[in-house]
């Protein structure tokens, strides 16, 4: 019986992915540090998550016509899956600050976007480092940390929920606020979720 070789292409669908992320995040992070909202940039942070997009449906696709998967098929859907909702959530928070004619970033999206930042970071190392086993041990303190970052984004925006009932007496604003904050958290909670089925995928193969 002839072998019949694992197909490592999925490694550079998943390297690629993670560096449309960070090629996202950056972006997001440009249009708050250079505030000066227009269509052009949420124009080109969109084609990036349409990117993004194609290379997830590449994985689907690849994955569905091979025989012989180097990991589980259930652990490549999820691991796409949850790194282009990363995405998806940056872009929905770019999409709502536009639409919701938003002046000025608070204070508190600097600091949830910091920790966004670093959060993506370590996933891309994550996933560059998938594809050799001998990776493992620093793949899972990685993970431990992206953990970490993701207890700091809930209390970031349990502080920033606090004080955005505090001082805004306009509903419609709080309303606006409330949303963005929360996707760009829910886009933090996702990077864990990407460790965590790392993480699993690691501690199988070990």
């Amino acid at each position: 019986m002839k072998f019949v070789p694992k197909d490592e292409k999925f490694y550079d669908l998943f390297e690629e992915l993670a560096c449309k992320i960070e090629e996202g995040g950056k972006l997001f992070v440009d249009i708050l540090n250079n505030y000066q909202y227009g269509e052009p940039k949420l124009t080109k942070l969109k084609e990036i998550e349409h990117e993004a997009d194609e290379i997830t449906h590449q994985a689907y696709e690849r994955m569905h016509r091979t025989f012989l998967t180097p990991l589980d098929r259930e652990d490549i859907y999820a691991l796409v899956n949850k790194m282009d909702s990363i995405l998806d959530m940056i872009e929905a928070s770019a999409v709502r600050m536009y639409l919701y004619k938003v002046k000025t970033p608070a204070e508190e999206l600097f600091v949830l976007m910091r920790i966004l930042t670093e959060a993506i970071a370590k996933v891309k190392v994550v996933v560059h480092a998938l594809r050799d086993k001998k990776n493992s041990k620093m793949i899972l303190e990685a993970c431990v940390e992206i953990n970490t970052l993701e207890n700091e984004g809930d209390y970031v925006l349990r502080t920033a929920m606090a004080r955005l009932f505090e001082r805004e007496k306009d509903p419609i604003e709080l309303i606006k606020w409330k949303e963005i904050f929360e996707r760009i958290e829910e886009s933090i909670d996702v990077c864990e979720d990407v460790s965590n089925i790392i993480e699993g995928i690691v501690l199988k193969h070990a």
